[in-house]
């Protein structure tokens, strides 16, 4: 049977609009019981038996029997040779995506990244002091699909960022090794990179084996696994996100073709049967033209099947009294990726405070920034971009106060010192400033 896909028709002027948004917009980020035992059961085991356990769940989740982590590594001529022996299309066109990347990160950096310090009038000296992480690990989903996508967008920004040392890990299911994923990796300037993913994969970045280092932050998606291991080792190591299903809001004024909005909902319907596509507009009738191109071009699509689940299961395509009102809507969803599908996008894009990325205007296709625009793809979903960020250069840094207190400055900050130290109970605090003090 061929699939259809018919998103919910939700309306602001029903009665029930409140209950039926909150009810298709509902997603539970809690992995299930089972999951989280037996990742737990993995990490455990990766501690204690580092390579030997890796080895045994890499053959009994990948189907992969390696007689040694030796063979699971990826040499740096292996990477090479999987760059040099790519179509000369794929090679410019992932060398074109880097070097945007690349290029926006590096800007992020100049803005934001760099150590500052001044000194007060008595001549103290109070600043800050940014230095990159030593080490990283990279996590890139191998399972379903293939993402060298996500190899350049973790990759460079921790390359910019001065990480001395870039790890990656990927699952090959039956060994099989995506060549541009392996040049993903060259062109990005991986140091090391392993064939091994799932749970035991993020346990043994975290807490290092005889053969893979330990590192001081994983990144990248993954699967419920990948997810509950990165959230079990959160403390160990530091991690970028929890990220949940993929997700695209549109607000359209009407004014862009019908076929590529559709097409834009399609972009992130076809991830899985989880992943949400939302359309928010005020013209009815250009509502009714997208339904019309959605039936069109479903058959056409080639993931069809996950498509039509995910828009039955959870998009939808709502008619808002105005597009003012579908700004504050789509601040409450806070969306992962959030496209402004309008001939006027700059009239909307101060009302948007709430959104991963987004996207201005008709030719602003939410797949460029996915591939080669220079954004980080990697963004908060679930609504957490009420609260979080994208994946950025200041992921894969830290910051260091830097104090010099002069003299004459010990007598000033001294007396306030002592007295709030002595306010507290802490006496030691107070004497340590005291005794700083002009006798």
């Amino acid at each position: 049977m061929r699939p259809t896909a018919s998103p919910a028709r939700l309306s602001t002027d029903s009665a029930t609009f409140e209950a039926d948004f909150r009810a298709r917009l509902h997603w539970s980020a809690e992995t299930d019981a089972e999951v989280e035992q037996r990742v737990a059961q993995i990490l455990a085991d990766v501690r204690e038996r580092g390579d030997a356990a890796v080895l045994e769940y890499t053959k009994r989740f990948d189907g992969l029997d390696a007689p040694s982590m030796a063979s699971l590594e990826l040499t740096q001529a292996e990477l090479k040779s999987a760059f040099e022996q790519l179509p000369a299309a794929q090679r410019e066109a992932l060398q074109a995506a880097a070097r945007r990347v690349r290029s926006y990160h590096e800007a992020q950096k100049k803005a934001s990244g760099e150590s500052w310090s001044y000194r007060d009038a008595d001549g103290t000296l109070l600043g800050q002091k940014v230095t990159p992480l030593d080490r990283v690990g990279i996590y890139v989903p191998g399972g379903k699909a293939a993402y060298p996508s996500s190899v350049l967008m973790n990759a460079i920004p921790a390359h910019v960022a001065g990480v001395s040392e870039i790890i990656m890990v990927v699952p090959t299911p039956r060994g099989e090794k995506n060549p541009l994923v392996l040049a993903a990796a060259h062109v990005a300037g991986v140091s090391r990179a392993f064939t091994i993913g799932g749970a035991q994969a993020i346990g043994a970045l975290a807490y290092g084996t005889h053969t893979i280092p330990n590192v001081d932050k994983i990144t990248g998606p993954g699967n419920a696994y990948v997810a509950s291991a990165k959230r079990r080792v959160f403390g160990t190591v530091g991690i970028d996100m929890i990220a949940g299903p993929s997700e695209i809001l549109v607000l359209a004024d009407g004014s862009t073709p019908p076929d590529w909005v559709a097409m834009d909902l399609f972009s992130q319907a076809e991830h899985d049967e989880l992943a949400q596509s939302i359309l928010l507009c005020p013209d009815l009738a250009y509502i009714e033209r997208v339904q019309a191109e959605i039936e069109r071009l479903l058959p056409q699509m080639q993931r069809a099947g996950i498509i039509a689940k995910s828009l039955n299961g959870r998009g939808a395509l709502i008619h808002t009294r105005s597009m003012e009102e579908a700004c504050e809507i789509s601040n409450r969803i806070a969306p992962e990726h959030l496209e402004v599908a309008s001939s006027e996008p700059h009239r909307w894009e101060p009302l948007l405070r709430h959104a991963g990325a987004i996207f201005l205007g008709s030719y602003t296709s939410e797949s460029l920034g996915d591939y080669c625009a220079g954004p980080n793809h990697v963004l908060p979903t679930s609504g957490t971009a009420r609260f979080s960020s994208p994946l950025g250069v200041y992921d894969f840094q830290k910051r260091s106060s830097l104090i010099e207190v002069t003299q004459a400055g010990a007598q000033a900050l001294g007396a306030i010192a002592s007295v709030l130290a002595h306010g507290e109970g802490l006496q030691a605090h107070a004497l340590a400033a005291e005794m700083r003090l002009d006798k």
